[in-house]
């Protein structure tokens, strides 16, 4: 397994970060295998492991912190958390602001039995507070050894060049990583996300390398979808074929497989192995549900994609390109409030 510097913190972090969204009731609630997968990845040299407080309502913190725990080898893994979404319902339970970070820090030690998370992320932006304050409390945090070092997660590009400015003149810390979507078939943050964590010396944390399902070869041109079963269920105008834009999807997993045989490897290798290849990447977030998603990822890890490949890939899927907007990933107001992008009626004439 290769390491590298997280962000200029001087933390190594494995190339495979463990990601653990499906640990828990809303992927895989048995705990004990939960457990084992967790240990299998780190026998196998990944050191880093990423989880959040809304991952099955707090469910996979608490499987990672007893897991860490009963293993005894805490101190060798760097651990990330994250904070944002509604934690149930009320007011003031989520979001950026001190009151709810505080808080949810606290809960967050707690479920993972440690007394401080290596990496602390804001899990998306918040329009409602100000990047000032978000900062402000995760400095302090810092400073109080809670947290070692803090990051951000789906953020536009022009929200960590603003944080990083802010943090410039107010003499704040800033946000040393950066947790973008990026695969073969997500290549919008190639624009503007990457180079600017590059331009910034932070860390790139990626994560769904399979695009929801679509490059582990599950959903293939030509053949019938559910869409009443799984993702498609959930939003099934992303995975309907009639739909234009899931034809295009299908169209390029057809040339992607085709490549991935060509090179002797499956699709799920390719995929895994792409976000790789871009030099701004830290680290690549693997998700799996079950021991065998675990071993298919895994196997990827000596996959080297030279240039003629990644042109092929290119030609595929052109860079900058998104085929699929991932689930979850962050929109801003000014597209989802049609006042923001409307003018009054009285106003909309040129005369």
């Amino acid at each position: 397994m290769r390491y590298r510097v997280l962000g200029g913190t001087g933390i190594e972090v494995s190339a495979y970060c463990l990601g653990t969204m499906m640990f828990g009731a809303i992927g895989n609630p048995d705990h004990d295998d939960c457990a084992r997968i967790i240990g299998a990845a780190i026998d196998r040299g990944v050191n880093f492991i990423d989880t959040a407080d809304i991952y099955s309502a707090g469910e996979s913190e608490e499987i990672v912190g007893r897991t860490l725990a009963s293993r005894g080898d805490r101190d060798d893994i760097v651990l990330a958390t994250k904070a944002h979404f509604p934690m149930g319902e009320g007011r003031n339970r989520g979001g950026n602001g001190r009151r709810w970070i505080v808080r949810e820090v606290e809960e967050s030690l707690r479920r993972l039995r440690t007394d401080r998370i290596d990496l602390y992320q804001i899990h998306r932006p918040d329009h409602t507070t100000d990047i000032e304050e978000t900062l402000a409390v995760l400095g302090d945090l810092v400073r109080a050894g809670k947290i070692l070092a803090f990051g951000c997660s789906t953020f536009p590009a022009e929200q960590i060049v603003d944080a990083h400015h802010l943090a410039e003149r107010r003499a704040l810390p800033r946000f040393r990583t950066e947790q973008p979507p990026y695969s073969l078939l997500a290549r919008g943050v190639e624009r503007d996300v990457l180079p600017v964590v590059q331009r910034l010396g932070m860390g790139a944390l990626t994560w769904g390398p399979l695009a929801g399902g679509f490059l582990t070869g599950r959903y293939r041109k030509g053949a019938p979808v559910d869409l009443g079963r799984g993702r498609a269920a959930l939003n099934p105008s992303r995975f309907d074929p009639a739909l234009p834009g899931t034809a295009a999807k299908l169209e390029a997993v057809e040339a992607l497989t085709a490549l991935a045989e060509e090179l002797g490897r499956t699709l799920p290798e390719l995929a895994t192995a792409f976000p790789q290849a871009h030099p701004a990447v830290t680290s690549v977030i693997i998700g799996p549900r079950t021991m065998e998603q675990l071993e298919s990822a895994l196997k990827a890890a000596d996959l080297v994609l030279d240039d003629a490949t990644l042109d092929r890939v290119d030609e595929i899927v052109p860079p900058g390109t998104d085929l699929y907007r991932a689930d979850g990933a962050w929109q801003p107001p000014a597209l989802t409030t049609p006042a923001l992008r409307r003018r009054p009626e009285a106003d909309r004439s040129a005369a």
